[in-house]
């Protein structure tokens, strides 16, 4: 039961990361949650959650959110029946009785990601003590660049080249090479000054062709020195189709003059990569995974600025180079606007992150130190059976094994909504926690096309999604939960949130404000870009809004 008497003092509408907080009362060991009253938790014996984006308060014949039919916007309005609604999904009608009102994370100007809200969630004191130990006992070895190296469980998270010798998961093409493994002997044959790996950063740039993005600049930077020890354009095998020059730098005229061929820089990168007279050498760069496929090249001893700092939102989102640059090292780069990027600026700035790791310790530049995924909280939870007992898995569109189901007990990829719907039915039996995501509805709307780039015009009144598209999206999300609902045993908690509302145009402004700050920055002025394209006052009065629109959601709770 909603509690009421709670719900009407919060400042603002029911958090995401109160919704998650209420699955792991249920499932794991966290504390119970003041707005809603769960009676018996421990005789739930599943849970259930459905991310489904696209389900209004329309679509339940409820007034707009927020609304005045309540004392306060923040209480759980009762759905009607379908028989007096005509709702174009029956089956949330007919299976709960109220909706309550939900708010996205973000600030005055973003919507922050409502997954990983969902997916992160603050460590138990205990779990809290035992890290404190840990990094307590990780001082020792600050200073060792190798502490910072990525384990291969990393690798693989992060879709990186794995040499062969590592583990056999990476299918290499045509093309690749793989840095040669050094054995043990040969290392203990070596004097002790030869024993210290040398470390280079790099970084490369990439065109487009036919075939995708292919590698056109490398640049090599020796980590101790400083001093470049490569620096080449290299000559796409196919011709060019977009130099892609307001991120790479590169342009028609600059690479005209290119020879050096990708097999080429292979042969001239190895003997770095791999001396004779020493052990491998470390990469670091920025999401280096990106320039070593480029380079194509499985390399073992890879670090990555991406991953030893953290963005501050938290996993499984990645950090900027610019922003980490600007936020830790207290300078900008990637300033030349249109003229794009420059490597060996790159390069150097990962350089200088990782010094500053050196000398500040592994917890400098990090964000959510006492945050874990909440398939690790699940994990430990004892109440049901000891730890390990808590089996959890995450059915999603695209790769969740490397996103937020990276955690989790099992991952199930899927590419449609209908595969969704498959791999829950046949996921929920063996696992204790399940989440699923239905976006069909979503893209009928038109939520999911990609987001505008800085400098291109967004739409400013995005076209409304055709009726019948709408009615027949809306119609099969109706089937699946129905077959879904059915598959479910007795007392298991099937709980549905939508997340957000629309987003476009809140997309659509921050996307204006973006390009005009970008045209700033690169050193227009006011007067010289055009007024349609300016970013007022009004514009960000707007943008507040909008943002404040985009946040409203919807929660669904029910016990079969």
């Amino acid at each position: 039961m909603y509690v009421n008497g709670e719900i009407v003092k919060r400042r603002d509408a029911v958090h995401i990361n109160d919704v998650r907080d209420l699955v792991l009362h249920i499932v794991a060991d966290a504390p119970p949650p003041n707005w809603v009253k769960v009676d018996h938790a421990r005789s739930i014996e599943k849970v259930v959650a459905l991310l489904i984006p696209g389900i209004l308060p329309s679509t339940l014949a409820l007034p707009p959110l927020p609304t005045s039919a309540t004392a306060n916007p923040n209480v759980p309005l009762s759905i009607p029946l379908p028989a007096e609604s005509h709702t174009p999904i029956p089956f949330i009608a007919s299976t709960y009785s109220h909706a309550c009102p939900t708010r996205a994370p973000g600030d005055q100007t973003r919507m922050y990601s409502v997954l990983s809200e969902f997916f992160q969630c603050q460590v138990t004191p205990q779990e809290r003590a035992k890290r404190q130990a840990q990094r307590a006992s990780q001082r020792a070895f600050d200073s060792m660049p190798t502490l910072y190296m990525l384990t291969l469980k990393e690798m693989i998270e992060n879709e990186y080249p794995i040499p062969s010798y590592m583990a056999d998961v990476f299918e290499k093409g045509p093309g690749w090479i793989e840095t040669p493994q050094v054995s043990e002997e040969s290392l203990l044959l070596l004097p002790s000054d030869k024993l210290q790996s040398k470390i280079y950063a790099i970084d490369c740039e990439m065109c487009l062709t036919e075939d995708g993005k292919e590698l056109t600049r490398v640049c090599m930077i020796e980590f101790e020195s400083g001093i470049v020890v490569y620096d080449k354009l290299v000559k796409p095998p196919k011709p060019v189709t977009d130099y892609m020059t307001k991120w790479s730098g590169i342009t028609e005229s600059l690479l005209a003059s290119a020879t050096t061929t990708v097999a080429e820089v292979q042969a001239q990168l190895m003997p770095i990569l791999a001396p004779k007279d020493g052990p491998t050498s470390i990469l670091v760069g920025h999401s280096l995974e990106s320039d070593l496929r480029a380079l194509r090249i499985c390399h073992p001893r890879c670090i990555d600025t991406a991953v030893i700092y953290h963005h501050p939102r938290g996993r499984p989102l990645k950090p900027g180079l610019a922003w980490l640059t600007k936020k830790w090292l207290n300078r900008e780069i990637q300033t030349r606007g249109d003229s794009g990027h420059d490597p060996e600026e790159d390069a150097r700035a990962c350089i200088d992150l990782l010094r500053s790791k050196l000398k500040y310790g592994p917890s400098y530049g990090e964000f959510k130190t006492d945050f874990e995924s909440i398939y690790e909280r699940m994990g430990r939870a004892s109440g049901r059976g000891g730890p390990g007992s808590v089996r959890s898995v995450v059915v999603d569109h695209g790769n969740p094994g490397v996103m937020h189901g990276s955690k989790a007990s099992s991952n199930v990829p899927c590419t449609s909504d209908e595969e969704v719907l498959d791999g829950l039915l046949q996921a929920i039996p063996a696992h204790e926690f399940a989440f699923g995501r239905f976006t069909g509805i979503a893209d009928a709307l038109g939520w999911l096309t990609p987001k505008t780039s800085a400098g291109e015009t967004p739409a400013v009144h995005p076209a409304e999604p055709s009726p019948t598209v709408l009615a027949n999206a809306q119609a099969t999300l109706n089937n699946q939960l129905i077959t879904l609902y059915a598959s479910l045993p007795a007392r298991t908690a099937l709980i549905i949130f939508t997340g957000h509302s629309d987003p476009r145009r809140m997309a659509s402004l921050n996307a204006r404000k973006s390009a005009f700050e970008s045209a700033i920055r690169s050193g227009k002025k006011a007067e010289d870009i055009d007024k349609a394209d300016w970013w007022t006052a009004g514009d960000g009065r707007e943008l507040e809004e909008e943002v404040e629109k985009a946040k409203r959601g919807l929660l669904f709770l029910g016990i079969k």
